[in-house]
């Protein structure tokens, strides 16, 4: 079963890092990322989908966007993790 994580994205960022959790006004959650790729033909998705899938320590071909392909705030598919593998890799959800 996936695990879905939404994510806002800043590309040309300086370096692949986590910046944390937040809250959207809703109040969900999702982790803020910045990654050094540009947003040119999908060269900062390709990068999300590295990172996340090297700090989860799983393949990347287990790392999906769901949707936000353009957007800034983004949806991505995970396969083989749980919360736990979150908490682990990117610190507690607020």
């Amino acid at each position: 079963m996936a695990e879905i994580l939404a994510i806002r994205l800043t590309p040309r960022g300086g370096r692949d890092a986590v910046e944390g959790w937040a809250l959207d006004p809703e109040g969900r959650p999702y982790l803020k990322v910045r990654v050094a790729s540009p947003p040119v033909d999908g060269a900062a998705n390709a990068a999300l989908i590295a990172f996340l899938a090297k700090s989860l320590k799983i393949p990347r071909s287990a790392v999906r966007l769901a949707s936000g392909e353009t957007a800034r705030i983004k949806r991505l598919e995970i396969d083989d993790v749980d919360q736990a593998d979150f908490t682990r890799a990117f610190g507690p959800r607020p």
